[in-house]
């Protein structure tokens, strides 16, 4: 991985992992004031897709049965607590996610736990393959959610409302 010092990687990974974990607590708390849409639902797992490129890479790579232990650990532990926090609510005819008192701590919980993880599993591969295997594990956890939030919506969403509408 170049001349990037592994320990300066490790800690660079770590900060970014807290950041994007703040981030998405405020985000999350800003979008229960507006009405939830198909495009909101999917949007984040699409641009997080987005990442799948780093296995470009090759030190990123590592054997297909750890991604998909990663992505089953993401889809059915991590996911979890964020599907329980998540309910939705009708006012004035649009839905909107209920604002959770539990979601800040479950992420900061679930950062703890990735970082705790991150600490163990940086033993045996390198810091590039950890970071891609998190990001698989992370990328099960977002799509189960976003998944069971979709399900969620069009069940309380009358039919009308989910046919795309022509931007004019």
């Amino acid at each position: 991985m170049g001349n990037i010092n592994p320990s300066l990687l490790h800690i660079g990974s770590t900060l970014g992992a807290v950041f994007m974990a703040l981030m998405v607590i405020f985000i999350r708390l800003k979008a229960s004031e507006r009405p939830v849409t198909l495009r909101k639902i999917w949007i984040p797992p699409l641009g997080m897709s987005t990442g799948f490129a780093m296995f470009v890479v090759p030190e990123v790579r590592f054997p297909w049965w750890w991604a998909v232990l990663a992505f089953i650990a993401g889809w059915f532990i991590f996911a979890y607590p964020l599907i329980r926090s998540t309910k939705f609510e009708e006012r004035d005819g649009l839905i909107y996610a209920q604002r959770s008192k539990s979601f800040a701590f479950i992420l900061l919980g679930l950062l703890l736990i990735r970082t705790i993880l991150h600490e163990f599993i940086n033993r045996y591969v390198s810091v590039p393959q950890s970071g891609g295997l998190f990001f698989i594990l992370a990328f099960g956890m977002i799509l189960h959610w976003r998944v069971f939030m979709y399900k969620r919506y069009t069940l309380m969403s009358p039919p009308q409302e989910r046919i795309p509408q022509p931007r004019g």
